[in-house]
């Protein structure tokens, strides 16, 4: 095994698959209920047994006259915590294997998966792919399956984070429980440890591998009309706090007691990172040659006009080191970094190698598995941001809206990308450059385009975690003009 990938073959004798519990037993969590602590057996994919997957799936296709196959293998192993209350009521753990294979002949194509790594079930997916494939129309722009090309490695796995134990979740989620306790307040929220490997492998000598790690600890504290949140997701768990993060939701439901109606209207608005996400990780499906195509991206006739503010500058780039995931797509080719808009303009879009043919240009690295309508995804956004501190902000705003973060956003006109959502979890009132008080929550309509052009500042961009949209790199945003429609119940 290569000890680049930074795989662990834990194989446990149980003919040959892996056992997701070693000694386990039942102790004392430490916060008034008890808790499974196991040694958790982690994500088991070996090189070796994905050349034997592979293996089996060419020869299967062989015997029907196939000589292109692609699979897609993965394994995850994700244990998490869950908390209300002020007490831990679930501890689970998961492991879940997943191979998918495609078969092509000429322009026809079809993908079939299953969750077992043994021969029998690829030779049975692949009888499932063929005979999907033979009752598939022909695509005249599907090219062949991809060539070798070099990925470079990326390091995102932590041994550490890979190994968390029950026992070590429960210890830093009681320290969050006693910060919100401390408050006389009532928490409930998540701590997961997640380790992942993923492989891409064809016929034509393809081989991509990636393993990697994430944690992601989530907590809402509450009082009887008031509420605060905070979230934060890393590959390594170490570079999470989760007490002080309780302390930061805590601060939050505190100031928010006793909230105060405030009218609808516009206002200045000051969108924490987690609320800038929420927003503008609505669009960025829209950047995509697939979607450009079909013309049922924002970005239709718009590509090389300038679309924003000239201080929005938005990269896809997957090495970006507050980033995650794997650095080659479903097809096993490099991820490029894109220039998604720059000074406001909108430049690039990714890219398929299926859409790359349509329109001979180079492939990005983004596609999706094929056979897929969506084609491609823009995967790993990272914002270019300012050198405006969030308490700098709040200070040179006269009147304005803090908002920690939104919720249930929903669409309401494509082609200019308006949302209609919630606030949620900590929404303020700002007078005089200060925080004076709580606001029941309010509902906008607001186009993320339109807001993306009254942007007033920015602080320096982290990696930010919410609800509606996937991790990105982004900053805090001052905007002008943000308009509420009407105040929710509560």
């Amino acid at each position: 095994m290569s000890r680049d990938n930074r795989l662990h073959d834990c194989r446990a004798p149980f003919g040959g698959r892996p056992n997701p519990y070693l000694d386990p037993g039942i102790r004392p969590c430490g916060i008034g209920i008890e808790a499974v602590e196991v040694v958790f057996i982690h994500s088991v994919l070996s090189q070796r047994e994905c050349v034997e997957i592979l293996g089996w799936a060419e020869r299967a296709a062989a015997s029907a006259g196939v000589s292109d196959v692609e699979v897609i293998a993965g394994v995850s192993s994700e244990a998490l915590t869950r908390f209300a209350n002020n007490a831990i009521h679930q501890n689970v753990a998961e492991t879940v294997r997943r191979a998918s294979v495609r078969v092509q002949s000429g322009q026809r194509t079809a993908r079939a998966s299953t969750n077992r790594f043994e021969k029998d079930a690829v030779e049975r997916v692949v009888a499932e792919a063929l005979a999907i494939m033979r009752a598939s129309e022909p695509d005249e722009c599907l090219p062949p399956m991809s060539e070798p090309a070099p990925v470079d490695p990326l390091d995102r796995h932590d041994r550490e984070t890979a190994r968390t134990t029950p026992r070590r979740r429960a210890e830093l989620v009681a320290e969050a429980i006693g910060a919100v306790e401390r408050e006389s307040q009532t928490a409930a929220g998540i701590y997961a440890t997640e380790e992942s490997v993923e492989a891409v492998m064809n016929s034509r000598g393809v081989f991509a591998m990636h393993a990697g790690t994430m944690a992601r600890f989530s907590i809402t504290a509450m009082t009887a009309d008031s509420s605060g949140w905070a979230k934060a997701t890393a590959t390594a768990a170490r570079a999470i706090d989760p007490a002080g993060l309780a302390r930061r939701a805590a601060r939050k439901a505190s100031l928010s007691i006793a909230p105060r109606e405030l009218a609808p209207g516009r206002y200045t608005v000051i969108l924490e990172p987690a609320a800038v996400l929420d927003m503008a990780g609505q669009m960025f499906p829209d950047f995509s040659g697939t979607a450009m195509d079909d013309q049922r991206s924002f970005l239709t006739g718009r590509l090389g006009e300038k679309i924003f503010g000239a201080n929005i500058t938005i990269d896809d780039d997957a090495r970006h080191p507050l980033q995650d995931g794997t650095p080659f797509d479903a097809e096993g080719q490099p991820r490029t970094r894109l220039r998604l808009v720059e000074a406001g303009v909108a430049r690039e879009l990714a890219r398929s190698r299926s859409n790359a043919r349509r329109h001979s240009v180079a492939p990005t690295g983004h596609a999706l598995p094929v056979p897929s309508e969506l084609g491609e995804t823009a995967a790993n956004i990272v914002f270019g941001g300012g050198t405006t501190p969030l308490e700098e902000m709040i200070a040179s705003t006269p009147r304005g809206v803090l908002v920690t973060r939104l919720w249930y956003i929903r669409e309401v006109d494509p082609y200019e990308k308006i949302m209609t959502g919630m606030t949620r979890d900590g929404t303020f009132l700002i007078e005089g450059g200060e925080v004076v008080c709580g606001v029941r929550n309010l509902r906008f309509n607001e186009s993320v385009v339109a807001m993306l052009n009254r942007v007033e500042a920015m602080s320096a961009p982290v990696r930010a975690s919410g609800e509606e949209a996937m991790d990105m790199v982004a900053p805090a945003m001052k905007v002008a003009g943000f308009p509420f429609t009407e105040v929710t119940r509560f």
